[in-house]
């Protein structure tokens, strides 16, 4: 595999983190972006250090001028603000964070050449239609996270077309592991679920808790990741990232309280406003052409990360300050700082 320079926003990120690893490991040139506001520092390990920059992607001229000067060959785009739920309340912070901050470097990065983008989007780009999602369907969000990553394929697709760098669209879905923020509030819920389980309180589930997702361990998809950045035959493909069999919420409460040991029941509040019930994806596409392979089963994945949130211990939920819409429909665990 050719060495390549690379960019990697949302660098100190929970993904973000793990890839720059393996590309440092594939000898490759990568520097990174992220501005702290989610990623910890501490996720970066020494040799990346010397080639990070806290950077705000909402800074047109300052991604500019990083860009310009390190013309990177290739930019892996992770930088995001993924609050799926919260983003009915926050719609224009969702917006800035991401399809305004992608196009502040998506721009720049095609003055300079850049070769392949490969941008990481959502299955929350397919809506409530019936799963499993396929590639194939149509992008029909029902939020406004789902809208701005719909947006930012789109635009990809678009620019490309005229401008001829190459683009590989990931869709990954609900990631977990070791290094994911156990202080958001908002969103990840094998992480919520263990740093409320690290305080010995019972955690909250929305709705009848029968709603279905996929888990997917960040040990099975680094490799599929980084593949993306270099395999010849994808450019222009998107591809679903994770396994095909999906758990209700129930279930996967009930592995995540076995493995910690723990006697507490889940406290059931009502739905969250447009969550999708039923939400997994086709993983056949992924399994083909980047060698995506669910080695990790949920439970082993489940006490890997659960051995990992006990070294590092609780950390306290970090709320907003207030929400840009709410109405009285927004969460209580949220309005009234629950979790």
């Amino acid at each position: 595999m050719k060495k390549s320079t690379i960019l990697v926003t949302g660098s100190a990120g929970f993904m973000g983190s793990h890839l720059v690893d393996a590309l440092i490991d594939q000898g490759n040139s990568v520097y990174g972006i992220d501005n702290l506001s989610i990623g910890y520092l501490k996720n970066v390990i020494p040799k990346a250090r010397k080639t990070f920059v806290k950077l705000d992607l909402r800074d047109r001229k300052k991604i500019a001028s990083l860009i310009g000067r390190v013309k990177p060959e290739i930019i892996f785009h992770l930088a995001a603000i993924a609050r799926e739920g919260l983003s009915q309340f926050t719609p224009i912070s969702h917006t800035e964070n991401n399809y305004n901050a992608y196009l502040n470097v998506l721009i720049p990065a095609i003055k300079n050449k850049v070769r392949r983008v490969v941008l990481f989007s959502s299955m929350a780009v397919y809506g409530d239609q019936e799963p499993p999602f396929s590639e194939d369907m149509l992008r029909k969000p029902i939020d406004i996270y789902g809208t701005a990553k719909a947006a930012m394929e789109q635009a990809t697709e678009a620019l490309s077309d005229v401008f001829g760098f190459e683009y590989v669209i990931l869709r990954p879905h609900n990631v977990y592991g070791p290094r994911q923020n156990l202080a958001d509030p908002y969103r990840n819920v094998i992480a919520i679920f263990m740093n409320r389980l690290l305080q010995k309180k019972p955690f909250y589930i929305y709705g009848n808790g029968e709603q279905t997702r996929s888990f997917t361990y960040i040990g099975d998809i680094v490799s599929p990741m980084a593949t993306a950045g270099f395999q010849a035959n994808i450019s222009g493909e998107i591809i679903n990232l994770g396994p095909e069999r999906a758990y209700t919420i129930n279930q996967m409460a009930e592995i995540v309280l076995k493995s910690f040991g723990s006697d507490l029941h889940p406290i059931y509040l009502p739905d969250r406003p447009r969550e999708v019930k039923d939400a997994f994806c086709s993983s056949a596409k992924a399994k083909k052409l980047i060698g995506f392979s669910d080695k990790t089963s949920l439970s082993e994945g489940i006490k890997e990360m659960i051995g990992w949130a006990k070294t590092v211990g609780f950390k306290e939920p970090k709320y907003l300050r207030s929400l840009e819409l709410n109405e009285g429909k927004a969460p209580k665990t949220w309005s009234e700082k629950l979790i």
